[in-house]
């Protein structure tokens, strides 16, 4: 009996000690992604970035996404109603970081759409079918194409200019960026410079209504 209480202790003992340490690394982590993004505001934003709402909003919400993420398809609805929410306050800027292979070649899809003023028709496209050409976390392009079919677009424009280096550039400069400010896993989210405390809707919420609040005090 007194073996077996000794061994239950000792479980306890070593459950407890996972999870102080578990804690203690989540609260390290959250402090050098804070450091990071403190260190490296200036690479938050760059001017090739597509942006949704208004240029003066006074909030500003930086993802890193990856248009092949499952995660990304579901957070992209809740980011745009949270824009819908604050049209005059919120604004989206959107970087790049396609860790999923082949999402590089979705990536330069996306940009030769913003040519013709459809960029955020083709985003929410890709996205809303997405299961249809990112299979086994593999983006395959050739899938995408016929997504994009009734959104107005010259596609043989698209192709063309889907090969722009300049779009090969853009891409690699975010994920620079990304690997600057320690973004691993997509969606990768700051607010107003902010990273998330931790990740989930509600937390991406709540800081966003927190910084909403401390703009309107200024």
């Amino acid at each position: 009996m007194k073996q077996k209480t000794t061994f239950i202790l000792a479980a306890v003992g070593l459950l407890l000690a996972f999870i102080v340490g578990a804690m203690m690394y989540r609260t390290q982590e959250i402090d050098t992604s804070a450091a990071l993004a403190e260190k490296n505001r200036a690479v938050l934003l760059r001017d090739h970035s597509p942006v949704l709402g208004r240029a003066d909003a006074p909030v500003t919400i930086v993802e890193f996404i990856d248009p092949a993420c499952e995660t990304c398809r579901y957070f992209y609805p809740l980011v745009k109603d949270m824009l819908a929410a604050h049209p005059d306050d919120l604004r989206l800027v959107m970087r790049y970081a396609p860790f999923h292979q082949g999402a590089d070649a979705v990536v330069a899809l996306l940009e030769a759409t913003r040519k013709q003023g459809k960029y955020w028709q083709a985003m929410e496209a890709l996205l809303l079918n997405q299961s249809a050409w990112a299979i086994h976390h593999v983006a395959q392009v050739d899938l995408a194409w016929k997504f994009l079919e009734g959104l107005g677009l010259d596609l043989a424009k698209v192709r063309a200019d889907a090969k722009d280096p300049a779009i090969a550039r853009l891409v690699a400069q975010d994920l620079e960026d990304a690997r600057t400010l320690g973004v691993t896993k997509t969606p990768g989210y700051f607010v107003n410079g902010r990273p998330l405390p931790t990740f989930g809707h509600e937390p991406l919420k709540q800081l966003v209504d927190e910084e909403i609040r401390r703009a309107r005090r200024k």
